[in-house]
């Protein structure tokens, strides 16, 4: 059994000499299991049990702890949290577990009750105390930036705890589908590429907050796309320099958006609705072929906003100039006769 988290172990015999313990807690793979050959016999007559065998990417062989008695106390409040502290009476340490997942951590937790004891040793999943591999031990990758064709990964997938990818000047055609299975992404910058349309499964990253497609060859955004999950979690949205005419009516659903760059397309309307958008307080459409802008404009709190290079036309009559004539009463009539006439 195998638990990655961030651990410190801390010595409680450090206080009572005028030292200070370790400072930040280091990404740690914790496993359970018992020290074969070897290992076994340098353990002496006390080395039967289960041993916790804690590894870090400074240290990947790691540090064995025997858990049968040897555990004094079980620190449990915040498991929920994925934290929690393993106490050990010898050596005098406190094993401080965070950044673990709870559902794991509450499993890890009842077998190493189990360790301790010595009861029902067979049934626990126990694992070889070998060192984990290094990636095994590393800090999770949350960005990655890709800024050319040859650095683009072809033949292994992108590390699924990403945050952020960048894949600028690559060249492609089409959004990677091995992109649509990071669900943690947040910024998606896939600028200065040839994709010529966007996947509807692109609406399934749930977490997603920023998009840039700028510099493209889009020509048009999925109405999909805007009753997907982006309609709450997307803020950020760049469609800058593509082949856009128009925008389907439904991209008012995008209420999260805060910004929005149109600019360098062929646009000749905006979304009759664009008032809807309460939240969008920077609006770029410089350089399209927009003769007028909607009513429902009007409706929006900009703080930023850049028009330039539009073709507004002045504002037509729906009819021509009209005089109304109201018809005189009979006493005026009377009245500018006798001045005329006398």
């Amino acid at each position: 059994m195998r638990l990655p988290c961030e651990v410190s172990v801390v010595s409680r015999l450090l206080p009572s000499a005028g030292l200070r313990g370790p400072g930040r807690a280091a990404r740690a793979l914790l496993s359970l299991g018992r020290p074969s050959g070897g290992a076994a016999a340098a353990a002496g007559n006390g080395g039967g049990g289960v041993w916790l065998l804690v590894s870090t990417a400074r240290d990947r062989p790691g540090t064995k702890y025997q858990l049968k008695e040897n555990i004094e106390q079980l620190f449990t409040r915040f498991v929920e949290d994925g934290k929690a502290t393993i106490r050990l009476k010898e050596p005098a340490v406190d094993v401080c577990l965070s950044k673990a997942n709870a559902s794991l951590l509450k499993t890890f937790l009842s077998a190493v009750k189990l360790a301790n004891s010595g009861t029902h040793e067979e049934a626990l999943p126990l694992s070889a105390l070998v060192p984990p591999k290094a990636s095994e031990v590393e800090k999770p990758k949350t960005r990655m930036a890709i800024t050319s064709r040859k650095e683009y990964p072809l033949t292994r997938n992108f590390p699924h705890s990403l945050e952020h990818l960048q894949a600028s000047y690559c060249r492609l055609t089409r959004v990677d589908v091995r992109m649509l299975s990071l669900r943690s992404l947040r910024k998606l910058d896939l600028s200065h590429n040839c994709i010529k349309k966007l996947p509807a499964t692109i609406g399934d990253l749930a977490c997603l907050q920023e998009l840039n497609l700028h510099n493209n060859h889009l020509e048009a955004f999925s109405a999909a796309l805007c009753g997907s999950t982006l309609r709450k979690s997307l803020r950020s949205l760049d469609l800058g320099q593509n082949r856009l005419k128009a925008l389907p009516a439904q991209f008012c659903q995008l209420q999260g958006l805060t910004h929005l760059r149109l600019d360098d397309n062929e646009l000749v309307r905006l979304p009759f609705w664009i008032g809807r958008l309460r939240q969008l307080r920077s609006f770029s459409a410089a350089r399209n072929r927009l003769p007028f802008l909607p009513e429902d404009f009007a409706k929006l709190s900009l703080e930023n906003l850049d028009l330039f290079g539009n073709p507004f036309e002045q504002p037509r009559p729906l009819a021509p100039d009209v005089q109304l004539r109201i018809p005189l009463t009979l006493f005026e009539c009377s009245a500018r006769a006798v001045v005329d006439l006398r």
